[in-house]
């Protein structure tokens, strides 16, 4: 007879979810799965409001990345209003979004990873935490704290609150950056730079000690996604879609964002509500990509940045062409920080920084608009369908999340399959399963999300557990 373990819930993540591996009659993992517990219609719920109004609502779908839905949000608007937003604009969305993206990365990595990263998978849970980090590693949990405060103070500064704000709006920003906020962000640079590139120094040290996790967490052939620059490189607001195979080949580039449908899918399945999005042309499930940091840098021919390209060149030693196991997602996120501190500086160098031409107005010229950007997390889309006025008929969002769902089910399965034994089951192992998942930092809260039919199951039972009557629909 089979057997089940069941991880519930999965820890030191941002949602509800619980894990289920499947033992054969040997005790060895035959199967593995995700579950995604929790639902949250906003798709629906956002239909018959005003197309201005998304970004503040969608901003209140995640505390963690309020930025990334309001950012997309807006671009949506963009194109509705069909207008070309003012140059300084377009950079204080920018600004903005790399203080979204510090803050996040820096949540993920020392609060969140941290502890098994530097700790031990194997330590004891009750001090695998930040309180346990703060005591082994106070200097770096507390740079850590302070980095993600970095992040923070430039979403305060620039959108008069940490998180839910409602500043960027379609056609621009609600209001220019000032002289004295700009000061403020500045004299945080060089506390910031010193604290990543120590952080930096200091995980590929310790990475050193995690082989065996680094050779099995997620390392697998797949497609890889990201928004790149004109010329390939890194792009986290703005650009094209590219796809590149597990040898380091270009699958599709220039892809244009606002045609999604046309080259991803949307799967679903009975036992979870994360839906599994796919590239369409090699069909469900063998169309599975990763996006995020760890595709970012896979699909980017460069950086843009002196710091960060220098990083990436090693980073970039960890593969043959590609860095495939999702272990690494660590890695980039750290890579990525130190881009968006080298993009802050940039953009508070620019001349026009303290511009006061950062919105432009009109009222609806179209009838449908999609937002694109890069979310900490990985490619986030909007899509919005309005009537005359511009209250919405219909929305869809395609969350990063989602889009790494098949591989982080391969993930848990390959990590299952390696440390997992039946016969003799350790805390560390059933941990390990649960990094797996951590390594890709899942925002569960954004992701789940309907769009058509969902499969659903509901069982009748008796107080004694007796089935009485099942009702299925999808």
């Amino acid at each position: 007879m089979s057997q089940r373990i069941v991880i519930d819930p999965v820890t030191r993540i941002e949602g509800h979810a619980k894990i289920t591996l499947v033992l054969d009659d040997q005790g060895e993992v035959s199967d593995a799965r995700f579950h995604v517990t929790e639902f949250r219609g906003f798709e629906k719920f956002c239909e018959g409001r005003f197309f201005r109004e998304m970004p503040g609502i969608t901003a209140r779908i995640c505390g963690i990345c309020p930025v990334s839905h309001m950012l997309a949000s807006a671009k949506a608007g963009d194109e509705i209003l069909a207008v070309e937003i003012p140059e300084a604009g377009v950079r204080l969305r920018r600004l903005l979004h790399y203080g979204q993206l510090i803050q996040s990365h820096a949540l993920s990595f020392f609060h969140l990873s941290s502890p098994d990263l530097l700790l031990g998978h194997d330590s004891d849970p009750a001090k695998r935490n930040i309180f346990g980090l703060l005591a082994a590693h106070p200097d770096l949990a507390r740079q850590g704290i302070r980095l993600r405060q970095f992040g923070q103070e430039i979403i305060e500064i620039l959108a008069g609150r940490k998180i839910h704000a409602s500043w960027v709006v379609a056609g621009g920003v609600d209001e220019p950056l000032s002289e004295e906020g700009a000061g403020k962000i500045r004299a945080w640079l060089p506390e910031a730079r010193q604290t990543i590139e120590h952080a930096l120094s200091f995980f590929k040290r310790e990475m050193e000690k995690h082989h065996e996790e680094a050779r099995v967490f997620g390392n697998f052939p797949s497609l890889f996604m990201g928004l790149v620059t004109k010329d390939g490189g890194l792009e986290l607001y703005d650009g094209k879609i590219r796809f590149m195979d597990a040898t380091g080949q270009i699958v599709a580039d220039q892809l244009d964002p606002r045609k999604y449908q046309a080259y991803i899918g949307e799967a679903v399945e009975p036992w979870t509500y994360l839906k599994f999005p796919y590239y369409k042309p090699l069909g469900y499930p063998g169309g599975m990509y990763r996006v995020g940091p760890l595709a970012r840098l896979n699909v980017a021919s460069h950086c843009g940045t002196p710091a960060a390209d220098r990083e990436l060149a090693e980073f970039r030693q960890l593969g043959r062409g590609v860095v495939l196991s999702s272990f690494h997602y660590h890695y980039a996120r750290l890579i990525e920080i130190l881009f968006s501190i080298e993009k802050v500086q940039q953009i508070l160098d620019h001349s026009d920084v303290l511009s006061k031409e950062v919105i432009a107005h009109a009222r609806r010229n179209r009838y449908e608009g999609v937002g694109c950007s890069e979310a900490p997390r990985g490619t986030l889309f909007h899509h919005y369908k309005v009537k005359g006025g511009g209250l919405l008929t219909w929305a869809n969002f395609i969350i990063a999340t989602g889009q790494n769902n098949l591989a982080m089910n391969q993930t848990i399965l390959q990590i299952a399959k390696h440390f997992v034994d039946g016969k003799k089951l350790k805390e560390g192992m059933l941990n390990r399963v649960e990094a797996g998942i951590r390594a890709f930092d899942p925002c569960l809260s954004c992701s789940t999300h309907a769009y058509g039919e969902m499969p659903l199951k509901i069982e009748l039972r008796e107080a004694d557990g007796t089935l009485v009557d099942t009702a299925t629909r999808g």
